[in-house]
């Protein structure tokens, strides 16, 4: 299966370039395109923002992943109103690989969204939501409620995958990305411990044990991230290998298991067979 995949040398990209390719059932041929090298992994260089150069890179490809946001627009917390160069840019890129997959005839795209596409549930239920018993299930029927421009994008990006499946026949797929972190904060207590490591609490704080409860709710594993875009690229290669035309478009959660969580995971399962190998609920503290 040749992949293209944008934005290959950040968190979630490198977490791809670790386990995809054992979590597929065919072979993988990957193109990983960043506007930056890779201190040892090889990556083609490019600025998703440029068309010819995502068109260029999309030739043979069979599925692409996008990941590649230029401008992070301040964070999920920020929650300005305002128009800016990052805004449009970040727009660009989405809008730009969704043209170059119809153009180029890619069957389907797996995209990288957010659960701040929906992050509004949690704030306004916070921080009482990452309790064990709390009532409130989002799945992928709810109405987007973006938490900041981050989530905009994110929103932005699933309306176009959605005409892309509809008008044009692409098979696109929406992961609601939970909290993946880079390997040495890869668990659930890795936010909070990333926040002792730069003096924001102490361990033995209520700051600490709210980020241990809400990453208990929300952490998705490296590899169970790589297990569910492989699912979705499976979903989409069967879909075409059965020569249906219709586009499908549909919107899964990225999380591990967990004994909490607002976060639906049942659709996933339904639907492209996604099950976790990690679960948040098995760790009772950081690593030795």
């Amino acid at each position: 299966m040749n992949v293209l995949v944008t934005g290959a040398n950040g968190t979630v990209g490198t977490a791809l370039r670790e386990h995809l390719e054992s979590e597929l059932e065919t072979g993988l041929e990957p193109t990983w395109i960043d506007i930056e090298p890779h201190p040892t992994c090889e990556t083609t260089m490019g600025d998703v923002t440029d068309y010819a150069t995502v068109q260029e890179a999309m030739v043979d490809q069979d599925a692409v992943i996008h990941l590649g946001m230029p401008d992070f627009l301040g964070g999920p917390g920020s929650k300005s109103l305002a128009w800016s160069e990052g805004f449009a840019a970040s727009c660009q890129a989405i809008g730009n690989v969704f043209e170059a997959a119809t153009s180029e005839g890619v069957d389907t795209v797996v995209y990288a969204s957010s659960n701040h596409a929906v992050g509004m549930y949690e704030v306004q239920n916070a921080p009482e939501i990452y309790g064990t018993d709390y009532d409130l299930l989002v799945d992928h029927t709810v109405s987007p409620r973006p938490d900041s421009r981050y989530g905009v994008v994110k929103v932005f990006g699933e309306a176009m995958g959605q005409l892309a499946a509809d008008a044009h026949g692409v098979n696109c797929y929406a992961i609601r990305i939970g909290s993946v972190r880079d390997p040495e904060y890869d668990h659930p207590y890795g936010d909070a411990e990333r926040g002792v490591d730069r003096g924001d609490f102490e361990r033995d704080s209520d700051d600490y044990e709210e980020q241990v409860a809400r990453q208990k709710c929300l952490w998705q594993s490296r590899r169970d991230l790589a297990r569910e875009v492989a699912r979705c690229l499976e979903r989409g290669a069967a879909r075409d290998e059965a020569v249906d035309e219709r586009g499908e478009f549909d919107v899964f959660y990225g999380r591990s298991a967990s004994d909490r969580s607002w976060f639906d995971l049942e659709h996933a399962r339904e639907v492209i067979g996604y099950e976790p190998a990690d679960d948040a609920t098995a760790w009772r503290g950081p690593p030795e």
